[in-house]
């Protein structure tokens, strides 16, 4: 059965292996746990304590927010995890003018499948900014 978190410190380092699959650089437990807990809002999906997927959204507090993350570990995708951790993220963000997020481009129908509108963006990707926090 999966629940779902949102309390800061909800996830210890030890609990949070596993993700980023396929990064370059990937962040370590550590350090996502971090951002989760620095984050505006952050929702955690968990199966007998454990997480299994995460999203989380930065914001002005006022009238706009992103959403950096969402991932679901590879062996629990497919089981609705993700759509309920957007669903909840965008729920936590009630009443904010604008909810933006980026993803590669074959992930865009699962977020315009779940009423997200293509929008056109550009971004910069520095690997190596992953790697210097990594070494700090």
């Amino acid at each position: 059965m999966i629940t779902y978190e949102t309390a800061q410190h909800a996830v210890h380092p030890a609990q949070a292996e596993e993700f980023f699959v396929g990064w370059p650089a990937p962040p370590t437990p550590e350090m996502l746990v971090r951002v989760m807990d620095a984050s505006h809002r952050r929702v955690w999906a968990l199966e007998r304590g454990r997480p299994v997927g995460f999203a989380n959204a930065i914001s002005d507090g006022l009238l706009t927010a992103f959403i950096p993350w969402l991932e679901v570990l590879p062996g629990h995708q497919g089981r609705g995890i993700g759509s309920e951790l957007l669903r909840r993220i965008v729920a936590e963000l009630d009443g904010m003018y604008s909810i933006d997020l980026t993803c590669d481009e074959e992930l865009v129908p699962f977020y315009t499948a779940r009423g997200f509108t293509g929008i056109a963006g550009a971004g910069i990707r520095r690997p190596g900014a992953l790697r210097a926090v990594l070494k700090s």
